[in-house]
């Protein structure tokens, strides 16, 4: 890579001052050279004080703010505020809340460099809960102030793994080999090449409420040939905010009808399946059924989209 920007960290935000702040924190703590990165925070309509807060870490980061009004959700239109303006080689996703360990942009940097295709890299995330259950005992273990540690010892106690982790373990962490490696991807904690995600049309702007925004962006990186990993080098910590567990599930299905009838491909197919199939057994599924590779498909029907 010849910049010597290496990587973009975009980080969309809305009324989560506190947890932006801990994650601005945890960035300003990166073993990589402040002169090698940059962290672009687009605001999608916060009236918390979030602006203010951005600015109290200008001394610390080679930090940019971005601000669009409140329009209802619209985070796939906020990253994509942060690819357009990014100027670093690889771009790195992160959500508020989410703090990285001081060596996690060096190692997203590194491995994209090393590699001769292009990645879809998946950071390793402690303590993501997908209803809030631990929140009260994550808060007591999570020292905010040294991420580090922290994660060494939940490293060394295996206390609140990667959710992704039976997932990793059956399929190893270099899964780019499977029919659908891009359910994984998750934009919690996530990189890819700037050039790729652009080329490939960035974030669908479509998608105006919660979940499936990263896996359709996922998809179509696949399609174009990215090789999807975890890279556990760069972990980070997922710390607990109010959530609702019933609507994000109740909106994602919604946006999984979207993104069938986008693509409509048998295994797209199965994000609808009723009972649901399992994240972690997708790729199972596909196996037992038979069914084509997406690119297969499509070859079949003579189409070149999707």
């Amino acid at each position: 890579m010849g910049s010597s920007l290496r990587c973009t960290v975009i980080i969309p935000t809305y009324n989560r001052r506190r947890l932006l702040e801990l994650t601005l924190g945890a960035l300003a703590r990166q073993d990589l050279p402040r002169d090698r990165f940059e962290v672009l925070v687009v605001d999608d309509g916060s009236d918390d004080g979030t602006e203010a807060a951005v600015r109290g870490f200008e001394d610390r980061l080679d930090l940019r703010y971005f601000h669009q009004p409140d329009e209802g959700y619209r985070v796939a239109r906020a990253r994509n505020v942060g690819i357009r303006h990014a100027r670093g080689e690889v771009c790195v996703f992160v959500d508020s809340g989410v703090l990285l360990h001081s060596a996690s942009l060096s190692a997203h940097v590194a491995a994209h460099e090393a590699a001769a295709e292009p990645l879809a890299l998946n950071g390793y995330v402690y303590c993501f809960n997908l209803d809030n259950e631990d929140a009260r005992l994550i808060r007591e273990v999570v020292d905010v102030d040294d991420v580090d540690s922290t994660t060494a010892h939940l490293a060394r106690t295996g206390s609140w793994p990667d959710v992704r982790e039976p997932f990793y373990a059956r399929h190893s962490d270099d899964f780019g080999h499977l029919p659908a490696p891009w359910l994984m991807y998750w934009t919690c904690h996530a990189s890819a090449r700037t050039e790729q995600v652009r080329s490939v049309g960035m974030y669908d702007e479509a998608f105006r409420q919660w979940g499936g925004e990263d896996l359709d962006l996922a998809y179509r990186l696949h399609r174009d040939g990215a090789r999807f990993g975890v890279l556990r080098e760069a972990a980070s910590i997922h710390y607990p905010h109010e959530k609702d567990h019933g609507e994000n599930s109740r909106s994602a299905l919604e946006n999984y009808r979207y993104i069938v009838d986008k693509y409509r491909t048998p295994i797209i197919r199965l994000l609808v399946e009723e009972p649901p199939i399992r994240f972690s057994a997708f790729n199972d599924v596909v196996a037992e059924r038979g069914l084509p590779r997406c690119g297969e498909h499509l070859a079949r029907a003579g189409s070149s989209g999707g």
